[in-house]
């Protein structure tokens, strides 16, 4: 691995049931527990899915014609079974419309063909689901102890 391979972001506790990730870039971002307005881990979970496939999708077909709607659902069920929690069905649903002119032809044609590389071979996020990626967990000491 390089140095260009790695990506991450903290996480830090912003109040009960608050926490705010932040990337190498500075962007934060707010989520909760549930109890609030904010997102879950879950459903960011489920927005990383479908964003990374519309981000995909969105590069190969606007290039031939901007949009009229470009709309994309992900579901998936939570189970709760002796393995512990985790989510079942995932699916991913686009809905997208491009102008009745030649190169909104050109871009509906590619829309298929896009959704279906995303899936199969660009998705960094989808792909790491289904080749069941191990996930470490480790405890280690505070740099600054209160």
């Amino acid at each position: 691995m390089t140095d260009d391979s790695l990506r991450s972001i903290s996480i830090e506790r912003s109040g009960p049931g608050r926490f705010t990730a932040t990337n190498a870039r500075g962007a934060t971002l707010d989520f909760g527990t549930g109890a609030g307005t904010e997102f879950t881990p879950v459903e960011l979970f489920l927005a990383a899915i479908g964003g990374c496939s519309a981000a995909d999708v969105e590069v190969a077909t606007s290039r031939h014609a901007e949009p009229a709607v470009f709309s994309v659902t992900v579901t998936g069920n939570k189970v709760e079974d002796d393995g512990g929690n985790r989510l079942s069905d995932l699916e991913v649903t686009f809905s997208v419309s491009f102008p009745d002119v030649p190169s909104g032809d050109r871009a509906r044609t590619i829309l298929p063909r896009a959704v279906k590389t995303s899936h199969d071979r660009l998705c960094t996020v989808s792909r790491t689901i289904e080749a069941g990626t191990q996930v470490s967990v480790i405890v280690s000491e505070p740099d600054d102890r209160a």
